[in-house]
Parts: structure tokens; C-alpha cells; sequence
């Protein structure tokens, strides 16, 4: 039994047709700030690095840092 916790931003786009694009980067630093965040959001928009099943990434559409913490209540025996 173990409780782990973890921490993940996520980065959530617009596309050229109008759907969402979303990266989940693991263990952003403790005190990241909007402006860091979105200044990195308009550089992958503005390098057009990825290719997406909707088209070119146009924008910035949301900004989350998610904490999860897990309780693991039985971990199975080892074989």
C-alpha cells in the first residue's frame, strides 16, 4: 500500500478547425507562471511543429496544472 501523488500541466490548443490539440508535460517546475506558460504555448504554435488530425495548431485554448494524488490499497503478491 502506497500513496503517490503526481503533477502535470496541461497544455490545451485550438486547431485550424476549430478542435482542441492538448500535450501533458510531467512535473512542470513548483512556480510556473502564466505568462512562462503561454509564452511557450505561442512558440510551439509559432514553430508549427506538430501535425494534427485537425490541421495546423492557431491558438491558445487552456492552461492546467493537475495534482493527483493515488492510494494504492493492495499491490498484488510478487511472482
Amino acid at each position: 500500500m502506497a500513496l503517490s501523488s503526481t503533477k502535470v500541466v496541461r497544455l490545451t490548443f485550438t486547431t485550424a478547425v476549430g478542435k482542441t490539440f492538448a500535450i501533458t508535460i510531467d512535473n512542470p517546475k513548483e512556480d510556473l507562471q502564466l505568462t512562462e506558460a503561454m509564452a511557450a504555448m505561442n512558440s510551439i504554435i509559432a514553430s508549427d511543429i506538430f501535425l494534427t488530425p485537425s490541421g495546423a495548431l492557431t491558438g491558445i485554448r487552456d492552461i492546467k496544472v493537475i495534482d493527483t494524488t493515488t492510494n494504492d490499497l493492495y499491490d498484488p503478491p510478487q511472482a
